[in-house]
């Protein structure tokens, strides 16, 4: 049975980016401000060099300079640098270097780990991985992971280990998951999922736990969440979603809980308004108000008020350059 309440959140339409995104990524910055990059319009027609800044202060968008190369379904990764590293994706014209549902993950020694994925021509996954430091501007390979995945999700835990679960290879949803260990370079398999997932989110909690929501199993979309407790390497059934969602969002609150925005509906292409929140300490969904706007391939963004950006994504047939907090 499912376990919900009713809670009232107004969300509020603010000034429009300047172009219409999705498959984009957004960035907080140390000084508060989102940097948004990249995202296609027009189905994958046009993809985006441009950039923009969001100030939370005014709710003012600026374009800034463009990236080098026009990038979709890629990464950003604020470093301990201050800088911003932006990663992978679709890029025209690259056939060779372009990685699509990958994951990219910080780790406590300021490196970046990124691991699987696709590249566009090719329907098979990889199992690679490779790290990025910063100090010296290098990438270099570390041992690859036991299944080839894409669109599943990297999480670090408090024990600086790294999680990877689901995705899919050969068009199969996996259940499977892996650790990665920083300090030796080697991966470890760890205790599967309850379900298959992939376009899942996947949210690390104040206790420790990860909280994986959502995603699709073999094309059908799912409302079933599950936590992985790093202690015991268990993986626990919690309480269902309201809604079934894929290519959702999922960001943790100040006060723990876990706000998941949009996605997409069942098994057609439409676009999820509604909105909910996971309390972890009493295993309950709560339904909040929708947004004002069906979302999917969005971003959401915690800002340092405490309050969510939610900017562009999808709405079929519509692409958005709309936000709202």
């Amino acid at each position: 049975m499912n376990t919900s309440q009713c809670f009232h959140l107004e969300w509020i339409d603010i000034g429009n980016m300047s172009q219409s995104r999705e498959l984009f990524a957004s960035t907080l910055l140390a000084n508060g401000s989102v940097l948004v990059t990249g995202g296609s319009n027009l189905d994958d027609i046009e993809v985006h060099k441009s950039a923009e800044l969001y100030d939370p202060s005014t709710r003012i968008w600026t374009p800034i300079g463009n990236m080098i190369h026009g990038r979709q379904a890629h990464t950003t990764l604020l470093l301990t640098n201050g800088k911003v590293l932006a990663t992978g994706g679709m890029i025209p014209g690259i056939l060779e270097n372009n990685l699509e549902l990958y994951t990219a993950c910080l780790l406590t020694n300021g490196q970046v780990l990124v691991t699987g994925g696709w590249k566009f021509y090719s329907v098979k996954s990889e199992s690679t991985a490779e790290l990025y430091d910063p100090s010296r501007d290098i990438w270099t390979t570390t041992g690859s992971m036991y299944h080839a995945r894409k669109g599943h999700t990297a999480s670090l835990l408090k024990s600086g280990e790294v999680l990877v679960a689901g995705g899919s290879s050969n068009r199969t949803s996996l259940d499977s998951a892996e650790l990665y260990n920083p300090l030796l370079g080697t991966w470890t398999i760890a205790r599967s999922m309850n379900q298959g997932r992939e376009g899942h989110t996947a949210s690390f909690l104040t206790d420790g736990k990860v909280l994986v929501s959502g995603g699709a199993n073999n094309g059908t979309i799912l409302n079933s969440a599950e936590l992985y407790n790093p202690l015991t390497g268990m993986w626990t059934t919690t309480s269902r979603m309201n809604h079934r969602r894929k290519s959702h969002t999922a960001t943790l609150l100040k006060n723990g809980k876990v706000l998941v925005t949009g996605g997409q509906i069942f098994d057609s292409h439409k676009s999820e308004s509604s909105a909910e929140l996971y309390d972890p300490s009493s295993d309950i969904w709560t339904t909040t108000s929708s947004m004002n706007h069906g979302r999917r391939d969005h971003t959401a963004i915690l800002l340092t008020n405490g309050k969510v950006l939610v900017t562009g994504g999808k709405n079929d047939p519509i692409i958005l350059n709309s936000a709202e907090l």
